[in-house]
């Protein structure tokens, strides 16, 4: 039974902390635009309820053409970062934040006290690109609020690994690994 090679520790953190700032940019945008924005005047307008001459309560991202759906800023920053995210499971050693650790920060920090099995860490990475996909893929379906709700939660994930040392992604891996459903190693012949 051979174990993959061990990672430092830091790099995932570090990964988180740039994820976390970029998700919390889309969530933001998300939460200022189309996705979450009100039909006709918006919410800042005054509305009388007994005037019919003013449109329904509808969300403006229903209305929203597929065009004005992905030109929306916060779509665009999401789908850069479910790119991002793809790159890091598809080929985390050549993924940008991976790179930039090892070059950059890692020549700088004392050698890691221990390694960390990489399979944790490239699992969450995909959980990650599962929650913003499901979001990308909503609102380009024109559900309201699913875009920023899908960046919100893939940020509350990064925000704990990169302040806490927290994987949720991780923690989700090794349930799975206990229940047998994912890493199982060869049995010895």
């Amino acid at each position: 039974m051979s174990t993959p090679a061990g990672i430092d520790p830091r790099g995932p953190r570090f990964a988180a902390t740039i994820t976390t700032v970029l998700l919390l940019a889309a969530t933001f945008l998300g939460l200022i635009g189309i996705s979450t924005a009100r039909a006709g005047f918006g919410w800042f307008a005054y509305q009388p309820l007994a005037d019919a001459t003013f449109p329904s309560d509808g969300w403006a991202l229903s209305s929203a053409s597929l065009v004005q759906r992905v030109f929306d800023p916060a779509f665009l920053l999401t789908l850069v970062i479910a790119l991002l995210f793809l790159w890091s499971v598809v080929s985390p050693s050549t993924a940008p934040w991976g790179v930039l650790f090892r070059r950059a920060v890692r020549p700088r920090l004392a050698p890691p006290t221990e390694l960390e099995d990489p399979r944790p860490p490239r699992f969450a990475q995909g959980v990650g690109l599962f929650v913003v996909t499901i979001g990308l893929v909503l609102h380009l379906l024109g559900v309201p609020w699913a875009l920023p709700i899908a960046t919100a939660a893939a940020f509350i994930a990064a925000f704990l690994n990169a302040a806490f040392g927290l994987c949720l992604g991780c923690q989700l891996y090794l349930l799975l690994q206990r229940a047998g459903l994912v890493g199982r190693a060869a049995s010895p012949a």
